[in-house]
């Protein structure tokens, strides 16, 4: 018959206890014997030290005292088991934001050649965080920095163009994000496979037409500053029709990015991925912004035309 650990090795019930046991059976055969523990009440006491009722088991190398403060800690929170939680993902997003914002005062104020090279970096970091196995909080917030530079300085062209327009810019896209967090919080929108799926195929359509405008920009095709996302269907620049579908898309790159969050808490997953989370917001939050900004520039120069 096995036992507890700590409960047959008992000095009280080793000797004792089990001497007093053979003795009682011995004095009344076919039945329970009367004196099967020594102790009165039933229990065996076991001396200061050793495992008994009612007593923690001894540790080696901590005293009474440690393992009475070791019993008496509250439950350890995620933080205490490196695991990944609500609180330190919008903790390290916050920094990473906080740095995207340095690197946009940056880009603003300087030339142009700086945050064009601030667009090309960001570009190879974004490649690198997407397809690197383990996040890296310090790739995250290079990343975050010289993409900061390329918003900074692309916002500052803008805005002299258009006085304004960048104010516009973030109000909207706080206010996108706030509307898709409120309906994702609901339980009202949520991610499915089918959605997922379609915002992938329109991700690669919406790249080659990206594409295929740049050439035609840069090929002198097309003599609008947007391309052909200038040109007007019934009267509504195409460039309006395009941007309010992207900034969907956008949207819903979101409610994947909450998903994200919210499965990898649930499920316990390492602390460190709370950055890539990070990383994913920012990245969804600038391609808004990019794209309700440039909606509203070309609103701007429609009107002016």
């Amino acid at each position: 018959m096995a036992f507890k650990p700590g409960f047959d090795q008992s000095p009280a019930f080793n000797d004792a206890g089990r001497n007093a046991w053979g003795a009682g059976a011995n004095a009344q055969q076919g039945g329970y014997p009367q004196q099967a523990y020594p102790q009165q009440g039933g229990y065996p006491q076991a001396p200061y030290g050793q495992t008994g009722w009612g007593q923690a088991p001894q540790q080696p190398g901590m005293s009474p005292d440690q393992l009475r403060d070791m019993y008496d800690r509250p439950s350890a929170n995620k933080v205490d088991t490196d695991r990944m939680s609500y609180e330190d993902t919008i903790v390290k997003t916050l920094l990473a934001f906080g740095v995207l914002i340095v690197g946009a005062v940056a880009g603003w104020n300087l030339p142009p050649v700086v945050w064009i090279v601030g667009a090309l970096v960001g570009f190879v970091l974004a490649l690198v965080n997407t397809f690197k196995k383990k996040p890296s909080p310090g790739l995250v917030l290079a990343y975050a920095f010289f993409e900061g530079l390329f918003v900074g300085g692309i916002s500052g062209m803008y805005n002299t163009m258009w006085d304004g327009i960048v104010t516009q810019a973030v109000f909207g896209t706080l206010g996108v994000f706030a509307v898709t967090l409120l309906l994702f919080s609901s339980g009202k929108v949520r991610a499915t496979p089918k959605a997922t799926k379609f915002f992938l195929v329109a991700i690669v359509g919406y790249m080659a037409f990206s594409l295929v405008n740049v050439v035609l920009m840069f090929t002198g095709v097309t003599q609008s500053a947007f391309g052909l996302l200038g040109v007007t269907v019934f009267g509504i620049p195409l460039g309006v029709l395009i941007g309010i579908f992207v900034v969907l898309m956008a949207a819903y790159s979101l409610i994947l990015d909450f998903d994200q969050i919210k499965t990898g808490v649930q499920r316990g997953a390492p602390r460190i991925y709370a950055w890539t989370a990070a990383f994913g917001l920012i990245v969804t939050l600038v391609w808004l912004y990019l794209e309700i900004l440039r909606i509203l520039a070309i609103i701007a120069s429609s009107s002016r035309n």
